[in-house]
């Protein structure tokens, strides 16, 4: 697959699986908007590392959570490459606690930015995605929003909106052939994940039915897909990628 001539913006996009989603559409010719928060250092090393592989990438900071923010975000994308192809929605945060201890501004943090920023994203992409000849929308929920999870009912409750949202989408983008997708990685290796105890980590795995966390580059294999003219007869689905946790 080659994604020469196509705008990609992916949300949270210099970190973790944000950028094996970016690295990859790199490798396959994409033009990247890299969007950063807090992480400009990476951003703009990634930018200089795709230029110097000879490809097309821009880093633009913005709080999705704040819908100015995030309009700015898509106008400058399409003032610096002409348009957007594909937008992948995949910043996102946490904030756990259990409901007895959470406090309004942890649940109000955590929705702010996965699902009402999703919105944001979406609402402003929208006219440049349906403009696109082969407009492709993926946003990256999580297996928190399909099954729920302990100390979670913030990132569970937004995850699942994104469920949601997506299916909406699908529906009102498909008049125009832009797809509209979602994933659900469940336990993949990031710093969030290294954070966790030997014994914790076990625990997880148990429950695995593949017996291992999934790797970074497995979320974006299955961004590519989607991206693609492959998938053009596929939209308004969640694609789970957990190794079977869900079953």
């Amino acid at each position: 697959m080659d994604f020469q001539n196509k705008v990609a913006l992916v949300t949270g996009g210099a970190s973790g699986i944000g950028e094996a989603i970016t690295r990859a559409l790199a490798k396959h010719h994409a033009t990247l908007v890299i969007n950063y928060h807090h992480s400009a250092e990476k951003a703009e090393a990634l930018v200089k590392e795709i230029i110097a592989n000879g490809g097309k990438a821009i880093a633009l900071k913005a709080d999705i959570s704040q819908f100015d923010e995030a309009k700015r975000l898509i106008d400058q994308a399409v003032e610096a490459f002409g348009g957007l192809d594909i937008v992948i929605n995949n910043a996102g945060i946490t904030d756990d606690s259990l409901i007895l201890r959470m406090s309004e501004a942890q649940f109000d943090h955590v929705i702010n930015t996965d699902l009402k920023g999703v919105w944001h994203v979406c609402k402003h992409a929208a006219r440049p995605l349906l403009k696109s000849k082969a407009g492709r929308l993926i946003n990256i929920t999580s297996v928190a929003g399909m099954t729920g999870n302990v100390g979670q009912s913030n990132y569970s409750a937004a995850k699942a909106g994104v469920i949601g949202l997506t299916k909406t989408l699908a529906r009102e983008f498909a008049s125009r052939q832009v797809t509209v997708n979602a994933i659900a990685p469940g336990f993949i290796e990031t710093k969030m994940t290294a954070a966790l105890s030997q014994e914790v980590v076990q625990t997880f795995i148990e429950n695995i039915p593949l017996g291992r966390f999934g790797k970074p580059e497995e979320v974006a294999h299955t961004v590519l897909f989607l991206a693609s003219d492959e998938a053009a007869y596929i939209t308004g689905q969640v694609i789970s990628v957990n190794g079977g946790l869900v079953i």
